[in-house]
């Protein structure tokens, strides 16, 4: 069977512009992890339930690729969707850390959907993909489109494609399981500042390496300091020179070209 692979993001930044009834409206730099990703794959099984074969900690009812499969199976009403998950489980090699920022959960949702688009010929579009994908998660869309980098705005669900090289990056993941919705609820009552539209403006346009020049680690990241504010173990890992992504835990630092080979050049 094919394998696909689902990569992991980190935000280059992440900036709150402001509210949407329940929702932080953002904008942020998600680039693609190249080294990092799950790998996903049709397995023939024996019952007809849907079945997940991998180290997943929830249930398979609150897992993203089921969601996935919900809302695809509400939108087509595919009937050959319905017998090809009652034939095939969708395993999944977990490469990617769980509740670390990475997207990881999002990733696999993204990638499921599109594998089942393919081998189905369902015929949908990126865009149709993207719009089912939102409602499992804000980050769903950015995987769904494939770019290396891209500007994601309102709650996710505008996707624009930023042309720049494609980073290394050092990563690494404390074991500390965070929830987003525990860091936005901090965030919004305690540090809530959106940043004006000429700013958003600005940052849209400036390249990922340039933003991390000019940015410190809170400065790139708004969710940074109510992730520090509401696990305080946090600080312990944080590394000088390293940034936040998502709403964590993982930190990251770019690998100077000069250490990587396989760099491109950024002139």
């Amino acid at each position: 069977m094919k394998i696909y692979n689902a990569y992991a993001k980190v935000n280059i930044f992440l900036k709150i512009t402001g509210l949407r009834e329940n929702y932080h409206e953002i904008i942020s730099r998600f680039m693609r992890v190249d080294d990092l990703y799950d790998e996903l794959s049709f397995e023939s099984k024996e019952f007809e339930e849907f079945e997940i074969i991998g180290n997943f900690s929830c249930a398979t009812e609150q897992n993203t690729i089921y969601k996935a499969y919900r809302y695809l199976v509400e939108y087509t009403n595919s009937q050959s969707l319905k017998e090809l998950m009652q034939r095939y489980a969708i395993k999944v090699t977990k490469n990617i850390p769980a509740f670390a920022g990475l997207g990881g959960g999002s990733s696999d949702a993204a990638t499921y959907l599109k594998m089942c688009n393919e081998v189905l010929h369902l015929g949908l579009s990126l865009n149709e993909l993207a719009t089912i994908g939102l409602k499992v998660g804000a980050d769903v869309p950015f995987f769904i489109y494939g770019y290396n980098s891209a500007n994601v705005s309102g709650i996710g669900e505008i996707v624009e494609e930023f042309k720049e090289p494609l980073l290394s990056f050092d990563i690494y993941t404390p074991n500390i399981e965070i929830s987003t919705p525990r860091v936005y609820k901090s965030y919004r009552e305690n540090f809530y500042n959106p940043i004006p539209n000429a700013e958003v403006q600005k940052l849209k346009q400036t390249n990922s390496l340039d933003v991390l020049g000019f940015f410190k680690p809170k400065e790139a990241n708004d969710l940074f300091a109510p992730a520090l504010k509401e696990y305080k173990e946090l600080q312990q890992h944080y590394k000088e020179g390293y940034f936040f992504s998502g709403s964590g835990s993982s930190f990251f630092s770019i690998i100077p070209p000069s250490y990587n080979s396989k760099m491109p050049k950024l002139v």
